[in-house]
């Protein structure tokens, strides 16, 4: 049983830095605030109790249009709903109006996706770690330019990744450590026309210093040989997928 998950909150982890911790341009008397965003779109999600907790762990949850369908579903209220409500039920969108959800409404003439003023809006809330979720499915289009939202945020240096049922996609410009079972699947693929100095750990497959160029294959299919994988680059961009083979 679903239960019921009324996300109206505004608590924002913080921690101070301790003297062991390495951050460069900071001391460890400075105080970071971590503000976790998901964003859920209307493509497709698996409703598990991962995402029920990944969703629940955030401060700030944003609903994209046809989104709102899953939220429901799941019993979860966001703190906002937006776009250009073209694929919204509108049942779905007067459930949120009457539990007090703010809504920014749009033209469908507009320059910008919905998930990207969805995006935009959690970068005007300061959110510094955004996962995406529902931002895959049949439209290849929206989906290829959903994925390359994260390359806006890599390189304004925001922890994001975009999850379904059986991926969990990233784009770096610098390094990722990421935990996983032997087995799992990991695969990079160059974003920019050249990724430079390219080192992997923790694979049956290692890199050292390595360079990926667009268009070549050499980074796919890859597998976790111990539980954290690490992948750095020295220059470029690169995205780096966690896959599970799905049923059939």
């Amino acid at each position: 049983m679903i239960l019921n998950r009324l996300i109206f909150r505004e608590n924002i982890a913080s921690f101070k830095f301790s003297q062991g911790m390495m951050f460069p341009g900071l001391n460890f008397h400075d105080t970071i605030c971590i503000m976790k965003c998901a964003i859920i779109a209307g493509g497709d999600l698996h409703y598990s109790d991962d995402i029920l907790d990944l969703i629940t762990g955030c401060s700030l949850v944003i609903c994209a249009d046809g989104g709102a369908r899953h939220l429901r579903q799941m019993d979860m209220v966001p703190h906002v709903l937006m776009g250009d409500f073209d694929s919204i039920d509108p049942q779905d969108r007067q459930f949120f109006e009457e539990k007090g959800v703010t809504i920014f409404s749009f033209s469908p003439q507009k320059d910008k996706t919905d998930s990207e003023l969805c995006l935009d809006h959690a970068l005007e809330k300061n959110a510094t770690d955004i996962t995406f979720l529902g931002f895959t499915g049949s439209r290849m289009d929206h989906t290829i330019a959903n994925i390359f939202l994260l390359k806006k945020l890599s390189q304004q240096q925001i922890p994001a990744r975009i999850i379904n049922a059986t991926n969990e996609i990233h784009i770096i410009t610098q390094s990722i450590c990421l935990e996983g079972d032997p087995g799992d699947t990991l695969s990079l693929i160059a974003v920019s026309q050249k990724v430079e100095g390219v080192t992997l750990k923790g694979l049956v497959y290692p890199l050292n210093n390595a360079v990926l160029t667009m268009g070549s294959s050499l980074g796919i299919s890859n597998c976790f040989k111990e539980k954290t994988a690490t992948v750095t680059i020295k220059s470029g961009v690169l995205m780096v997928t966690k896959s599970k083979d799905g049923p059939g």
